[in-house]
């Protein structure tokens, strides 16, 4: 049975489906997500497309795990999310889809419509600053023991060291 569409807002400039999970391996929705572009994603994507920003690859409406994501650098592990003002009344909802990405290793950040559409430079140089960054690499699943790494093995005595009998 086919679900009812629902147009996103003129005047709000807000997309289809900002937010909602969705079933694993679903093409269609992204799909239709990328067809359906809000005003900021359509300007964003404009500037981060084809390698444009520091020869960085950025897909868009990419699918990860239950979620859409707005845009995906996955050589940065960066997600990139434009939230419109529904967002602000759906917060509980986006810090625990937030909070999810970030679990698979992802790093989220996100900015407002209106901070996109007036101020392209300025998240242009958020999103470049915090993909830069070096961050560090997840504790090992099974680490040595405390001071373990700082003991040093006796060294074996090399042949030139050994008696001669």
């Amino acid at each position: 049975m086919p679900r009812a569409r629902c147009a996103p807002s003129p005047r709000r400039g807000e997309g289809w489906g900002e937010g909602v999970q969705v079933t694993k391996g679903n093409p269609d929705f992204a799909r239709r997500l990328r067809r359906n572009q809000t005003d900021a994603e359509r300007l964003l994507w404009f500037r981060l497309r084809d390698r444009r920003l520091a020869g960085l690859k950025f897909k868009r409406q990419v699918p990860i795990d239950r979620y859409v994501v707005d845009f995906l650098c996955a050589e940065g592990k960066l997600i990139v999310e434009i939230d419109g003002g529904q967002h602000d009344q759906h917060r509980k909802r986006d810090d625990i889809r937030t909070a999810a990405l970030e679990a698979m290793g992802y790093l989220v950040v996100r900015f407002w419509n209106n901070d996109v559409m007036q101020n392209t430079e300025g998240v242009l140089q958020d999103i470049l600053s915090t993909v830069s960054q070096p961050r560090s690499e997840p504790p090992h699943p099974n680490p040595l023991p405390s001071g373990e790494r700082e003991r040093a093995e006796p060294a074996a005595p090399s042949s030139a060291e050994m008696p001669r009998h």
